[in-house]
């Protein structure tokens, strides 16, 4: 039985460990945007780019982690009254909140053509007033500022532990921008950049929630099976609604390879085909051998973090993409 328990305690270390290269998904994110600015150049780069990368990356797991709450509501053991859940809910929507605020900050400092140092509060007070742009930055940055408060209350009082008013915040958050950008202006254009950006949100951000929270062998025999099954909507989705965005946005295929935006289109839906046939390949693999019971716990927090570090070198080319002509 000591044998037994030592040998818990160590695989538990382990997996803590393992858990923290979870955090290598904010710096491939930006991987991905230097990427992206390579393929546009010479059109130029906009250093809000990789705020929104890191953004996106923050806002996904934050949602993530509101959906697992919610999936779990039925559970003996739901994980929405785990505090470890809102202790790291807490931390990563502040952290969130800190880059929507630089991330508007910057904006209105482009807008201005000034730099971050000469924004005056009066400038920065117009902005988020009275130019559309700064008026969904600030309420972006508000849902971000209500996560986190909502985050922490639940954190020190069991009565608030409900994660759906993080998951409808989290999800406002995400959707905002994109359903106000060039595609709104088409015909269903705004449920397609819902639909986009939500599948990709779900896709990395419960996987990594399930990295962050599952402890055991037994955890993910329960839980990958199930993420899988959403994986699979995630990603039809998800390429239905980008071929019909590429196919606007570009209008043929010829802008593929001779514009910077076609180009790191183009590098964005290879990066998408190898994840997707990695996700193939473990469907028929990992999956099975963690229903079964066949693979570690800490081995299967490593193919979920290999996943959603890949990831994130796609949110960072989809952040430049938005900020690409």
């Amino acid at each position: 039985m000591a044998r037994t328990s030592q040998a818990s305690r160590r695989e538990l270390r382990r997996a803590g460990t393992a858990r923290q290269w979870l955090l290598l998904a904010v710096p491939t994110a930006l991987v991905g945007v230097a990427f992206g600015w390579a393929l546009a150049w010479p059109e130029g780069h906009d250093p809000a780019s990789a705020v929104r990368a890191i953004s996106l990356v923050l806002g996904s797991v934050v949602l993530g982690l509101a959906v697992l709450g919610w999936w779990s509501r039925t559970e003996t053991r739901p994980f929405a009254q785990d505090a470890r859940l809102w202790q790291l809910s807490t931390a990563i929507a502040a952290a969130w909140m800190l880059s929507e605020g630089l991330l508007l900050t910057m904006t209105a400092s482009e807008t201005d053509a000034e730099s971050l140092l000469e924004l005056s509060v009066g400038r920065f007070g117009q902005y988020v007033t009275e130019i559309s742009a700064g008026r969904v930055g600030l309420a972006v940055f508000a849902c971000t500022l209500a996560a986190t408060v909502w985050s922490a209350v639940a954190f020190s009082y069991k009565d608030a532990r409900s994660p759906m008013p993080v998951l409808v915040l989290a999800a406002l958050a995400l959707v905002a921008r994109p359903i106000t950008g060039h595609m709104s202006q088409q015909m269903l254009g705004s449920l397609l950049n819902v639909v986009h950006v939500l599948a990709a949100a779900l896709w990395l951000g419960v996987l990594a929630a399930l990295g962050l929270m599952l402890r055991s062998r037994g955890d993910w025999a329960r839980w990958l099976p199930r993420f899988s099954n959403l994986a699979v909507w995630c990603v039809s989705l998800l390429a239905v609604a980008g071929v019909i965005n590429a196919a606007v946005k570009l209008g043929g295929v010829s802008p593929l390879f001779n514009t910077g935006y076609g180009q790191i289109m183009l590098a964005k839906s290879l990066l998408l085909a190898a994840l997707l046939g990695l996700g193939w390949w473990w469907r028929r693999t990992w999956v099975g051998q963690a229903a079964a019971h066949r693979i570690s716990a800490e081995a299967s927090l490593r193919r979920a973090t290999f996943e959603v570090v890949a990831m994130a070198v796609v949110f960072g080319l989809a952040a430049v993409l938005a900020t690409t002509a």
